[in-house]
């Protein structure tokens, strides 16, 4: 079967734009040759890749992810099914690695480093991968990297299960991604030479330029919470070839309307060179990870995507994926029966969560900010901009919530909790009163797993029956709910632009400063606890 299509054909190998035709044979490029062709005819380039996502944070399963992402011209993924795996291990990774098979779309999966982030005393997981599995993971031939290293003092500190999970990657020849925030300096070169590749954690210009000085490949983020592109967008002007975009958590609401494209959008009307901003986005993660993806040159595999323009405003008009045009067709049924949401918490009482401490005086507090994952330290006493933060324990019967306070989210009136807490996915909640978060927590316990929120009048609840994070609805579907649940936590107060991603990453103790894990309130910086 021969097809072919004539247009404007980006080569970002000698950075040139060709008017000319390319030959589709059999699911590759036969041949690229100039011809003429009207000047509003569609720009021809490699597709995007997201170099590093996790896809359970859009709720959906592999193969509605890739409708939606191919919608947005990306044609493959580098993902860590990291957030499966702490709930229901190596089956959760399995399950990501066969759903994803039924659709025609690059997953360059990894095998995730660190389930849990951190050991049992600093809290609670579902599954535990060590080095065995980890090791075993990684010789399959569909799984392409050992996943983001969070657990950086392990490798710093030459912790026997960490280096023997690198040790494995190497082995094997398999790429390691990192995950260091805040690392400089020699601690940075030494977490580097360990044999870490990657880091999309940077959030600061110096930080970034400090791991790219340690040999590091940088991956611009620009997710639903945190939104690292303004500040390190310098590096696309001085250092393209060590650059990549990612988006690691977006919410289906902000996935839906864009993905890597909207990063290339920006990058483009910023100034920066086009030919610089398409590498990064198509070229870079493909040489990087080895990806089989199609570069758009003779003999490569067709996959490419046709574009309306090389301006800011470009729309995407199809996307190619094996000479096969992809066609937005919803995704088949999902039989759940087998992957129910682990629930072991019982309900509780408001009084379950009175605070173990003086309140009047000055206490440590959690400051979360809107667009960052970091967190800040506040000492003082509870005021009016103070609000409970609760962590519960669902996979130990019999365990009671921790209780901290946290400043930044400034719900006047109501709640929200949720199975999605990384990395562990306890259940976590925030409110204004206790009666308000005890309704929500034992509403996400009733569904055995998922999101409710209320603004003290209304409530919207999503039920994620896989793991307590993943959902058989479409990504449309799941758009639409996930605008509701917005709509009510805008209602009670909050103004944060993704509030419940952000109140996931209230209880990951890999990531400074404060957090509150199952176990209690937790410091990132020297990894104890504060109380």
């Amino acid at each position: 079967m021969k097809d072919s299509y004539k247009g404007h054909v980006v080569n970002l190998f000698d950075r040139s734009v060709t008017d000319a035709q390319i030959v589709v044979e059999n699911g590759r490029i036969s041949a690229i040759t100039p011809c003429t062709v009207a000047a509003d005819a569609p720009y021809y380039l490699p597709g995007f890749i997201d170099s590093h996502v996790h896809i359970e944070s859009s709720m959906m399963l592999p193969q509605e992810f890739a409708r939606i992402a191919k919608r947005h011209g990306t044609v493959g993924v580098v993902c860590d099914p990291h957030e499966i795996a702490n709930v229901l291990g190596v089956p959760g990774v399995e399950l990501m690695l066969d759903n994803a098979k039924q659709t025609e779309f690059y997953f360059g999966f990894g095998t995730p480093s660190c389930v849990p982030s951190c050991g049992p005393d600093i809290e609670t997981g579902g599954q535990t991968l060590d080095s065995n599995a980890v090791a075993s993971l990684l010789e399959r031939p569909d799984i392409y990297i050992l996943s983001e290293m969070m657990n950086f003092p392990g490798v710093l500190n030459g912790d026997a299960q960490v280096m023997a999970k690198i040790a494995a990657a190497k082995r094997i020849g398999k790429p390691i991604d990192g995950h260091a925030p805040g690392l400089r300096g020699e601690e940075r070169r030494r977490y580097a030479a360990a044999g870490i590749t990657t880091d999309h954690e940077c959030s600061q210009l110096d930080e970034a330029q400090s791991a790219i000085d340690a040999g590091m490949k940088i991956q611009i983020r620009q997710g639903s919470a945190a939104k690292n592109y303004k500040a390190l967008s310098p590096l696309i002007a001085e250092c393209p070839d060590m650059l990549m975009f990612c988006t690691d958590d977006a919410h289906p609401t902000d996935y839906v309307k864009g993905h890597i494209n909207s990063i290339v959008s920006s990058a483009i009307a910023d100034g920066f060179p086009i030919m610089d901003v398409l590498r990064i986005a198509c070229l870079n993660p493909v040489l990087h990870y080895k990806l089989p993806v199609g570069l758009l040159r003779i003999g490569d595999s067709a996959d490419f995507i046709a574009v309306s323009s090389l301006k800011p405003d470009f729309k995407v008009l199809a996307t190619y994926i094996h000479g096969n045009l992809q066609a937005d067709v919803p995704s088949g049924n999902f039989e759940l029966q087998d992957w129910h949401s682990p629930c072991a918490a019982h309900s509780i009482k408001a009084e379950d969560l009175l605070y173990k401490g003086d309140i009047s005086g000055p206490i440590p507090q959690i400051v979360a900010t809107d667009g960052s994952l970091l967190t800040d330290w506040y000492s003082g006493p509870v005021d009016e901009h103070s609000q409970k933060l609760v962590s519960y324990n669902r996979y130990t019967p019999g365990a009671s919530p921790q209780v901290a306070y946290i400043r930044g989210f400034e719900i006047q009136n109501g709640a929200i909790a949720q199975t999605i807490a990384h990395d562990c996915h306890n259940i976590i909640a925030i409110g204004s009163d206790d009666r308000l978060i005890t309704d929500m927590v034992n509403r996400v316990i009733s569904m055995r797993g998922g999101i409710a929120a209320t603004n003290g009048i209304d409530t919207v609840a999503l039920p994620l029956p896989i793991g307590g994070i993943l959902s058989d609805l479409s990504g449309d579907e799941l758009s639409e709910i996930n605008l509701r649940l917005e709509q009510v936590v805008r209602e009670s107060g909050c103004r944060f632009n993704s509030p419940f991603i952000t109140l996931s990453i209230m209880s990951l103790p890999v990531i400074p400063r404060l957090k509150l894990t199952d176990k209690g309130l937790f410091d990132g910086g020297t990894f104890t606890f504060v109380r």
